[in-house]
């Protein structure tokens, strides 16, 4: 459906830091790395961060630093790894938005557990959701 996802952070070095922690959790890597880009994925760059150009604006809405405009989902190959990825990620500078636990509202099997990344950016780790 998609070729890939991008998205801007204010701080490369520190998001790099976070999802690198995520994706050893998830069997992804980095694919691509340049001074102002880097890129994961599992079998070719499917992820990319980019270094931002201009400072971030949040929403009213949402909380401070958060971006509003949805969410990316990553997924794992079990319930274990959704907890290693989560724990990963909060250790590597992300913050709790939901911990891992059965999500039955979106099916009988969907284990997820959600995150803030540094910039704000909810993150989903999901097993189970096919």
């Amino acid at each position: 459906m998609f070729d890939h996802v991008g998205f801007e952070v204010t701080d490369l070095a520190r998001s790099a830091a976070f999802y690198d922690a995520l994706m050893l959790r998830i069997g992804g890597r980095r694919m691509h790395e340049a001074p102002a880009a880097i890129a994961y994925g599992r079998t070719r760059a499917s992820l990319w961060i980019v270094q931002r150009g201009s400072p971030p604006t949040a929403p009213a809405t949402t909380p401070a630093g958060a971006t509003g405009y949805g969410h990316m989902a990553l997924a794992a190959s079990g319930r274990a790894a959704v907890d290693a990825a989560h724990a990963a990620g909060i250790a590597a500078g992300g913050t709790d938005d939901g911990p891992p636990g059965l999500r039955p509202q979106y099916g009988p099997r969907y284990y997820a557990g959600y995150l803030r990344d540094p910039d704000g950016f909810r993150v989903e780790v999901v097993s189970g959701g096919d």
